[in-house]
């Protein structure tokens, strides 16, 4: 575990046990805990406040001690509350991972060389692969465009977000859809709580528009993950699943072409 990590850890622990109580499935805490748990613990005080709980959500697994709380089947998760608030809740375990049992799907690879090139982090390369592929438009069966990436707003009840990005499109009867698209590559996780976010922001900012989130990751440098969800009875469904390959248009064989005609 590195340093950050670990000082991470411990400004969670301390806020999570400072308003717990044994049974409850809720802990509310307020941005400014970081600050009196830091001096109290003698730890210097992140200058990314935001940054703990994105590695507690993304990267870093929650201290042994919160995890003893759970409940069999159980989870905590960490969601916005409000403005510079924040909730530990007690959930069914709900995991979004690729299925590897799932066939690929080979599309040639149309990212610009230059943009490979410079691509600074995986988060990043993975929305220009999907944006210069159109793999969105190839997964939803829609014409589709990007509206803006790292979309950062404010949600009634949640308080600020960030959308990796948004796009915008219209189906053949006219009708106008919203994207949101969480996208992750490396160890990074795929999260519950930003789809869910991400959805609460579609229908708060956009509600004449069908909302349909996306979430995206790598499985390998040029191996995709897309996958469609929704909410359902406060868990993450996966509607639809797809993995997409890119690949020199002349790695696509007749065979493969032949083996795609069967793909409901």
């Amino acid at each position: 575990m590195t340093k950050q990590s670990n000082r991470y850890q411990q400004l969670i622990e301390k806020i999570f046990f400072d308003n717990y109580k044994k049974g409850k499935k809720e802990v509310s805490f307020h941005r400014h805990d970081f600050e009196s748990s830091a001096k109290e613990l003698n730890l210097k005080l992140p200058k990314n406040l935001g940054d703990v709980v994105y590695s507690i959500r993304y990267r870093t697994k929650l201290p042994d001690s919160i995890l003893a709380t759970q409940s069999k089947g159980m989870e905590w998760i960490i969601e916005g509350a409000g403005r510079a608030k924040y909730s530990f809740k007690l959930v069914k375990v709900n995991r979004i991972i690729p299925n590897p049992d799932l066939i690929t799907i080979k599309i040639p690879d149309s990212t610009p060389e230059i943009v490979s090139q410079y691509s600074l982090s995986d988060e990043q390369a993975l929305l220009a692969k999907i944006r210069y592929n159109r793999l969105i438009d190839i997964f939803l069966g829609l014409t589709t465009y990007s509206l803006q990436n790292h979309l950062r707003t404010t949600v009634k009840l949640v308080g600020q977000i960030e959308i990796d990005e948004m796009y915008v499109g219209i189906d053949e009867r006219g009708r106008h859809f919203v994207m949101p698209v969480q996208a992750k590559g490396g160890s990074d996780q795929l999260s519950v709580v930003q789809t869910s976010q991400d959805i609460k922001c579609c229908t708060e900012k956009y509600p004449n528009l069908i909302c349909r989130a996306i979430s995206a990751q790598f499985m390998d440098d040029d191996l995709i993950a897309l996958f469609e969800l929704i909410v359902q009875d406060d868990q993450i469904k996966v509607v639809q699943e797809r993995h997409y390959k890119l690949v020199p248009g002349k790695s696509i064989s007749d065979a493969d072409l032949k083996q795609y005609q069967n793909i409901s």
